[in-house]
């Protein structure tokens, strides 16, 4: 009578169970220079000066297009200030959202 094969022995492995998603990269400086979604408005009060618009796309942040139309990454709070009535949030902007691009007051340049 011959001896069954032992078997394996895995009481020493140990397992590591991480997040089911690989890490995302952050595209949030990314700016594809393409803004075929923006618009110009005349102002009301009889002034021809137009404010500008920008409708959300998928990859916006409000930094991002103070970026683009500003110059300037940290020129979001004026975005977000000319928005409240849209925004409760200001990481929270959605696609298809349109948001008001007022011209930067003298002191913010």
């Amino acid at each position: 009578m011959t001896n069954p094969p032992k078997k394996p022995d895995f009481s020493s492995v140990q397992s590591r169970v991480t997040g089911s998603e690989a890490p995302r990269a952050d595209f949030g400086n990314v700016d594809s220079g393409v803004r075929s979604s923006e618009q110009a408005i005349e102002g009301g009060g009889g002034g021809s000066q137009g404010v500008r618009t920008h409708t959300v796309v998928r990859g916006d942040t409000l930094s991002g297009i103070a970026k683009h139309y500003y110059g300037k990454a940290g020129s979001w709070p004026i975005l977000f200030e000319a928005n409240r009535d849209k925004l409760d949030n200001p990481d929270l902007i959605h696609p298809g959202q349109i948001l008001k691009i007022p011209p930067l007051a003298s002191g913010h340049e």
